[in-house]
């Protein structure tokens, strides 16, 4: 479909699944070759990231193990810009090479948290990877150490991204209409 609707905004198809993949492939790659044999923890910040997460798992060759944690910063279609963690770690990062996984990075808030909470949980090193990236909108102060597509700074929807809990399910990227373009993610 080159157009959808959810709820009551329309949205065109902006980056297909095949560029996806071969994004998400990439990032494997590299995380491969950087990381084998060291027993790597990814840690998906949910929701959003549950698809990427799972197609970068299944190509990720060097042994290693999956967690999850909640964070969310927007209300609708917007950064409340305040950071609330939901769902905290239970895993023992000691000596650990942590992978950070990310479904899109915009102003950066939620990773910062989440950095400034992995901190004290004497990691062997910390990594992030994210499916795609909003240059634009970074007012972070951490480097990226993965990332799959720089996209403008226009509010997206699919392949785990949502519009108020909605759309998450497909497996495209859309971008909001130009009519309805004063939506940021």
């Amino acid at each position: 479909m080159d157009q959808i609707k959810v709820l009551d905004k329309t949205f065109k198809k902006f980056i297909h699944f095949v560029q996806i993949q071969e994004a998400i492939a990439r990032i494997a790659a590299e995380i491969d070759r950087e990381l084998y044999g060291k027993n790597p923890l990814f840690l998906g910040v949910l929701n959003g990231v549950f698809i990427f997460a799972g197609d970068l798992f299944k190509m990720i060759q060097t042994p290693c193990s999956i967690s999850f944690v909640k964070m969310a910063s927007y209300l609708g279609t917007e950064s409340t810009g305040k950071v609330h963690q939901l769902i905290g770690l239970q895993e023992d990062l000691t000596d650990r090479h942590v992978v950070i996984l990310e479904d899109i990075i915009d102003s950066g808030l939620t990773i910062e948290m989440l950095l400034e909470h992995l901190n004290n949980h004497h990691t062997a090193s910390v990594r992030i990877a994210s499916l795609f990236f909003k240059p634009k909108a970074f007012k972070g102060h951490f480097s990226i150490d993965h990332i799959g597509i720089e996209i403008p700074n226009e509010f997206v929807l699919g392949y785990g991204l949502d519009y108020n809990g909605f759309g998450r399910n497909y497996r495209d990227l859309y971008v909001v209409t130009k009519d309805e373009d004063e939506l940021v993610r």
